[in-house]
């Protein structure tokens, strides 16, 4: 497996960051390569995404949530292999640190090359600069959900 494992401060408090990272549905608005997420409920999400030329789905299911902390996913069937988490720290009223840690299993010529050479890399930290956009462009969450998901 990879890891990757990026950082990026925003200018929002921490509630918005962790509420605006909730809306999964909004993921192809900053995330690169992302086509389409589509929330099936509160743990399940189905993914269409396309990575160095090649269009992958899959289903992700949300392992651990706690609001205005982190979020832990892990992919379930399929041939896609992915587990992560997000971690948000506040930094103060304004500003918070949104942080992600990725493993995953590249598949096939093309997407074994994007990990050598460090594209996912780039892409997940090109990621994560866009949601600061994204979320400071706005200055509010489009939405959130604060439930609690437990491992297990």
């Amino acid at each position: 497996m990879t890891m990757v494992q990026e950082s990026v401060d925003v200018d929002v408090p921490l509630h918005t960051a962790y509420n605006q990272w909730t809306q999964f549905e909004d993921f192809p608005r900053f995330m690169e390569g992302v086509e389409e997420v589509t929330q099936l409920d509160e743990r399940h999400n189905h993914w269409r995404t396309t990575v160095a030329g090649v269009t992958r789905e899959f289903d992700t299911e949300i392992v651990d949530q706690l609001p205005d902390e982190r979020i832990a996913w892990r992919t379930v069937g399929g041939d896609v292999q992915q587990m992560g988490v997000v971690t948000f720290e506040r930094v103060d009223d304004r500003h918070t640190t949104v942080r992600l840690a990725m493993d995953f299993e590249p598949e096939g010529f093309a997407e074994k090359a994007a990990s050598m050479t460090g594209m996912v890399d780039r892409r997940i930290k090109g990621d994560l600069r866009r949601f600061k956009s994204f979320v400071e462009e706005r200055g509010v969450e489009t939405g959130g959900w604060r439930g609690r998901i437990t491992p297990g």
